[in-house]
């Protein structure tokens, strides 16, 4: 009870292959960098969005906020808020701690009647 089987395979060349095999891995759902791209928003089309969530984006946070995007753009384009009335402030703070201590000084010198 012997049966002949007979087999056919086909074998492609290399060229062949590569036109007739679809090599690809779309059912992975893998996107090359060009398809990558096109899917990206333009700037006007960001901004558009970004104008449409503006009052949905909490105000704080550590990311997805308000105060991250500005820290995040100020870090970007180096922008320090009223750096120079901080750095005033700072200089009057410390003048004001200068004349606190000779103050104080002043009144131990008074209470206790002696030069410091």
């Amino acid at each position: 009870m012997s049966e002949n089987i007979s087999l056919n395979k086909q074998v492609f060349n290399k060229t062949q292959y590569s036109k007739i095999i679809d090599t690809s891995f779309t059912q992975l759902g893998v996107k090359t960098i060009k398809e990558q791209i096109a899917i990206q928003p333009t700037t006007n089309e960001f901004f558009s969005m970004y104008n449409d969530l503006f009052y949905d984006i909490p105000e704080l946070g550590e990311t997805n906020s308000h105060e991250y995007l500005i820290k995040k753009s100020s870090e970007y384009i180096g922008f320090e808020a009223n750096q120079e009335e901080i750095i005033a402030l700072q200089a009057e703070i410390a003048q004001l701690r200068i004349d606190l201590l000779e103050v104080q000084k002043q009144n131990i010198q008074l209470q206790t009647g002696t030069t410091l």
